[in-house]
This record gives C-alpha cells, structure tokens and sequence, in this order.
C-alpha cells in the first residue's frame, strides 16, 4: 500500500469510528451518519455499490451529466396542482417541520461522490413516492428499498443497526418492523430506478403517475 493511500485509510478509518461512538451515543444524530458514509467512501463496499447502480442505465446518464437540482422552494412547490409531487412533496416536509437542505453536501470528484450526493438530495422524495413512513420502522422499510436498488452501504449499516436496537430494547416491535424491511426490499426489487430519476423537472406530475410509471404501490 502506498503511503499516500495508507494515510487515506487511517483517516477513513478514524472519520468512521468518530460516526460510529457518536451514533451509539445517539441514534438520532444524522451527523454520525454522514460521518461514516464519508469515511467508507473509499471502501471496496462502496465500490460495488457504485458498479451497481452505474449499471443502471438512467443512472449512468445522470452520472455522466452530474445531475443535481437546487433546493426546492416549498412555498412554490405548495402551488403545485394537488395529487402532484410537488405538492405532496412541499406538504410532507411542510407538516413534518423538515429542512429540505438537510442533508451533508460533499464536494464532487468521482462517481461516488456525485451518487452519494444525489441520493442525500432526493431521500425525502423517496420517502413520498414510496409511502414509507419517517417513524423507525418506516425509515429502515425505506432503506431495505434503498438497499434493493442501491446496495449503498450504509442503508446495510443502518438496517443492522436499527434491528438489533428493536431487538434488545423494543422487541414488541419486532414483527412490524420485518414487516417494513420485507416490504421495502421486495418493493425495491420491482420497481424501476428511482435513482434514475429527475424529479425536480416533473413536479407537477401526479404522486398515482409517477408510482404506475415506477411500478411501485402506495405504502400503508
């Protein structure tokens, strides 16, 4: 291993390790989550994620292009005809008090980087159109999708981590969420790329279009 390469490794490996204290010590910090994805980067797991989701056609263009959107204005999108996905959209992150530049940007410098930014980017789109719900179980149910479609790495990590935490504190809740996790993973395995997507272009399509072009049923 060259040094410059060794020195990379060391400090992927220390970014991960501050994420995963910081993560056990609270779950709920999104920081934590971004400082892990970001030292696995580099990892031969994100590598077979990227090949994965570059096979994807639609993916491969946005890839070539580095497609990215601004971030919505939600007092626009609330304009949007009702039914659309804007609307649905504006009025998901409206009521759910949300920020829809939550998420951690990231500099640009490879394919990687460009598909880790782009899901980031459109997270809460995905928890609309596939109905999956911002509750525990609602979110692993979206990353076992994710998972499916993706093989990004940290959708793995997080499933792992949320079922064991189900399992040593809140076990009652076990079935309910395998039921997500099973529903998610067979509904990410069916339907089209919703990486592949440019969304911001077609807010004033209906959320029942875009779910029968993408194959994918509303999620109770």
């Amino acid at each position: 291993m060259r040094i410059a390469d060794l020195r990379r490794f060391n400090l992927d490996t220390l970014i991960v390790l501050k994420g995963v204290l910081s993560l056990l010590k609270d779950p709920t910090h999104t920081e934590s989550v971004y400082d892990i994805e970001d030292g696995m980067k580099h990892s031969e797991a994100m590598a077979v994620a990227t090949k994965h989701m570059l096979a994807e056609p639609g993916v491969m263009a946005l890839a070539q292009e580095k497609y990215l959107a601004p971030i919505p204005n939600i007092q626009q999108l609330l304009q949007c005809p009702a039914g659309s996905l804007g609307h649905a959209y504006a009025t998901y992150i409206s009521t759910s008090g949300f920020d829809p530049a939550f998420y951690r940007s990231m500099s640009i410098d490879d394919d990687t980087s460009y598909l880790l930014l782009r899901l980031r980017q459109t997270h809460d789109i995905w928890h609309v159109v596939t109905g999956f719900s911002t509750d525990v179980s609602g979110e692993l149910g979206l990353k076992a999708f994710e998972l499916a479609q993706t093989r990004r790495t940290m959708a793995g990590i997080l499933m792992a981590g949320g079922f064991l935490k189900c399992l040593l504190q809140t076990p009652a809740e076990l079935d309910t969420l395998l039921d997500r996790i099973a529903r998610g993973y067979r509904m990410g395995t069916h339907a089209k790329s919703l990486l592949a997507q440019k969304w911001e272009q077609n807010w004033d399509k209906s959320l029942a279009e875009w779910r029968s072009e993408l194959g994918l049923a509303a999620n109770s």
